[in-house]
C-alpha cells in the first residue's frame, strides 16, 4: 500500500528542512561553531526554527501516513496535511523574520500545526472506532 498524499507533504517538509538546515549552516560557518549558538539572535532563531520543524513535523507526518494507510478519506488527509505544511512554513518564516520574538506568522503557524495534529489524532481515533467499535 502506498500513501501518495502523505508522500507529497513529506517531500515538501523535507525541502523545508533543507532550507532551514542551510540557514543554520550559514551561521555555523560564519562563526566557526560546530555546536551551540552565540549571542547572535538571528543565529539562535535559525537554530530554533530548524529544531522546531524537527520536533513537530515527524509526528504530524506519521499520523497522516497512518490515517492514509487506514483508509481515511484522501480529502481529509489533504486538508490536514495542508494545515501542517502551511503551519510549518509560516512558523519558520515568523521565527526567522521575528528574530525569535513574537511574529504573526509564527503564531498562526503554531496554531495551524497544533490544529493539524489534533485533527489527525481525531481522524485516527474515529477511524479505529469505525473499524473496531
Amino acid at each position: 500500500m502506498i500513501v501518495p498524499v502523505t508522500a507529497v507533504f513529506a517531500a515538501v517538509i523535507g525541502l523545508l528542512l533543507l532550507v532551514l538546515s542551510a540557514q543554520v549552516v550559514k551561521f555555523r560557518l560564519k562563526y566557526r561553531m560546530g555546536l551551540g549558538v552565540n549571542d547572535d539572535r538571528d543565529f539562535e532563531s535559525a537554530v530554533r526554527a530548524h529544531a522546531n520543524l524537527v520536533e513537530y513535523a515527524p509526528i504530524g507526518l506519521i499520523m497522516l501516513g497512518i490515517a492514509e494507510l487506514n483508509g481515511v478519506s484522501s480529502t481529509l488527509i489533504y486538508w490536514t496535511g495542508m494545515a501542517l505544511v502551511v503551519g510549518r512554513i509560516l512558523h519558520a518564516f515568523g521565527m526567522i523574520n521575528g528574530r525569535g520574538g513574537p511574529h504573526k506568522a509564527r503564531m498562526i503557524g503554531i496554531v495551524l500545526t497544533w490544529l493539524a495534529i489534533l485533527v489527525a489524532a481525531v481522524l485516527l481515533l474515529w477511524n479505529v472506532g469505525q473499524v473496531y467499535g
